[in-house]
């Protein structure tokens, strides 16, 4: 069994949950059964980055590109969401987790946003860890709401162009609330970010494992943290200026 350092936990992971299609083909299953299944794997992984003391957990849930999936995979997928949605409110509130979301949520069902909505309203309060859902997400349709969010304020408000910093910026994006992730988790064995956060992993520390999403369990997410904590995460910098005082 690995060993976790606390004092050396990711203040944030986020998840790009990926293999449910594959698995339900290696088991010769309905595509259905593999979300189905990969839902088990996203109660485990809130359950034990809470158990942990993660802060923020950020899961790839719905992007912009699975609304070109075909409409009975959609739909699965959405009644995944409601079924979840009402099924783990009340852990949530038990284990002072708060729900929040980042993507365009409307253009979700009614009878979704009722149920997230609502979510969000009752684990308001909650201060254990921040699950964030990206729903209907995708980083360049983030990238290019918050540039026009940052050219109405400017018209608005004649703000100098070199008043536009790094830092001003991120408050237009959906996550001006959440620390950057520090570190990416990939299921299944695919190397790339997939639209995914792209302005906030500049530094992020990337890890990818063939494990198919359902598959994925307690163990492994430990796997990743501890892989996580054995890299030197320089931003820029080199090794001898971190060791400076």
């Amino acid at each position: 069994m690995h060993t976790i350092i606390k004092e050396k936990l990711p203040r944030h992971i986020a998840v790009i949950m990926d293999g449910n299609g594959r698995w339900a083909k290696k088991n010769m299953l309905k595509r259905g059964m593999g979300h189905e299944k990969g839902a088990e794997s996203v109660r485990t992984v809130v359950k034990t980055c809470r158990e942990l003391g993660i802060q923020y957990l950020t899961l790839y849930a719905f992007s912009v590109e699975n609304w070109q999936r075909p409409k009975s995979e959609i739909r699965a997928l959405i009644s995944l969401l409601k079924i979840y949605l009402r099924s783990e409110l009340d852990e949530m509130k038990k284990t002072d987790i708060r729900l929040f979301t980042i993507g365009d949520t409307e253009k979700l069902p009614q009878t979704v946003r009722d149920l997230l909505y609502r979510a969000m309203e009752e684990t308001s309060g909650n201060s254990g860890m921040v699950l964030n859902l990206a729903l209907s997400y995708g980083g360049r349709d983030e990238i290019i709401r918050a540039v026009k969010g940052l050219l109405r304020d400017t018209k608005a408000t004649d703000i100098d162009e070199e008043a536009i910093t790094k830092d001003l910026f991120s408050r237009y994006l959906y996550t001006s609330d959440i620390p950057d992730p520090d570190l990416l988790i990939r299921t299944s064995g695919e190397y790339r970010l997939s639209n995914f956060l792209l302005w906030q992993m500049a530094y992020t520390e990337l890890y990818f494992t063939d494990v198919l999403w359902p598959d994925f369990s307690k163990e492994d997410l430990i796997e990743a943290i501890v892989d996580y904590q054995h890299r030197e995460r320089r931003f820029g910098l080199i090794s001898d200026q971190l060791s400076k005082d």
